[in-house]
């Protein structure tokens, strides 16, 4: 998946005030705020070891079937992944992180075949074409790679290569390719199609299929890895963890809302959604291949209300609650808590509204494309909830006198005439 068009811009707020005394326990807001953020990186790495097991599954025996199995694995590993978003942009730990195992988007010609369509070169990326599976010598403009057998630590050194952002060797969305292959469909029905073939190195498809299997093999345990590192940074005596409830609460406080107002506004709202309304561009779709973006807004955008109540549903049922910001605005500013939890409330369920019509037929894809008067709208209604919910979240960071809250925004937002320069 390629995008062309991503300029981002920092809406600063620098609200100056004099911290007040709450009767909330901000200790327990925050002790709250770090249970959820572990239990959601451990859901994660339950769910990505369950995802290396249907790969093995595959790679012993590939089928229809096991292929399927493989897909619907990886659907449900994006579950809990994608509720731990809003742990990014307040904790810059995590922030730094995040790029190794959702960095989107990809030019997959560094990965594996393309279709013709996809083009020969780029004058952005000088390996746009590599294909890694099909080479196991990499070496452009003086930068080499030893890929003969395909590893963790070769896709590591993969990652970025160039400096290039789309060089997205690891990840979630490196391994959604290789078990989806190219969506061809444009604004079209219909997510990628890669044959099960693809991987049967008695009946291949595709060429390199054993190496294939290597490559998904190999990020699969490299996204395991990476997910046990983030579950121990935010366990008991994690960096994470520390960082939030070892110093000033005004400091914690300040990632919170950080994290919910930047994944809000700049992130969701303008990044990942309002250009790809915009452009009418299916290129504009964060799970691509898998046509799974509906899914992955959605708890994105549930991720958030979690942050704000103080409560999580684990993947096995189980919940995690405790004392909440919800609960600090409530004993402050009773309204403005309610306020809150409407705005967030209103856009889970515009979200819900994009999932059910996905469900009914029409991709994110076709939400957005020209002309799709009503699939516009509901992606519309979306963004007009993260942009509400957004004003709401300035007017408690005001409130709390948070005067280092920054939140990201984007040109999609604030400044739209600059995307199609």
């Amino acid at each position: 998946m390629r995008r062309f068009h991503l300029v981002s811009s920092l809406l600063a707020l620098t609200l100056m005030g004099s911290q007040g005394a709450y009767a909330a326990d901000e200790a327990g807001i925050l002790e709250t705020y770090a249970d959820i953020a572990h239990a959601g990186y451990e859901d994660s790495l339950i769910s990505a070891r369950a995802l290396r097991e249907s790969i093995d599954a595959l790679a012993a025996k590939p089928s229809d079937d096991t292929l399927a199995a493989a897909r619907a694995a990886w659907l449900a590993a994006r579950v809990p992944y994608q509720q731990t978003e809003a742990f990014r942009f307040g904790n810059p730990l995590v922030d730094a992180w995040e790029g190794k195992v959702n960095a989107w988007p990809l030019d997959e010609g560094l990965i594996d075949y393309v279709d013709a369509r996809y083009g020969s070169e780029s004058d952005e990326n000088a390996f746009y074409t590599v294909n890694v599976i099909a080479n196991s010598d990499i070496s452009v403009d003086g930068q080499s790679v030893d890929a003969t057998t395909i590893t963790p630590e070769v896709l590591g050194a993969l990652h970025e290569i160039g400096g290039v952002e789309a060089n997205v060797a690891t990840g979630y969305h490196a391994i959604e390719f290789l078990l989806w292959g190219q969506d061809l469909n444009g604004t079209g029905p219909g997510a990628g199609n890669r044959p099960a073939s693809d991987f049967d190195t008695a009946n291949c498809t595709g060429g390199h299929c054993d190496r294939r299997i290597q490559y998904l093999e190999a990020a699969a345990d490299l996204l395991i890895s990476d997910l046990e590192d983030m579950t121990g940074q935010w366990a008991e005596d994690g960096e994470a963890r520390l960082a939030i409830i070892d110093g000033d609460p005004t400091s914690g406080l300040t990632a919170i809302m950080t994290g919910l107002g930047s994944l809000s506004y700049g992130e969701m709202a303008g990044e990942r959604m309002k250009l790809g309304l915009l452009l009418n561009d299916p290129e504009e779709e964060h799970d691509c291949f898998s046509d799974n973006t509906h899914n992955s807004h959605y708890y994105d955008v549930l991720g958030m209300q979690n942050v704000w109540n103080g409560r999580y549903q684990r993947i096995d049922g189980s919940v995690i609650e405790g004392p909440s910001m919800a609960d600090l605005m409530t004993e402050r500013d009773a309204a403005l808590a309610d306020e809150v939890s409407q705005k967030l409330s209103d856009t889970v369920a515009a979200a819900k509204a994009l999932v059910a019509r996905a469900e009914a037929g029409e991709a994110y894809d076709q939400m957005i494309g020209e002309g799709n008067v009503e699939g516009n709208a509901a992606v519309q209604a979306v963004i007009d909830g993260l942009i509400a919910q957004t004003r709401s979240f300035e007017r408690v960071i005001a409130d709390l006198n948070l005067a280092d809250v920054t939140i990201e925004g984007s040109d999609s937002l604030d400044n739209p005439n600059a995307v199609f320069q």
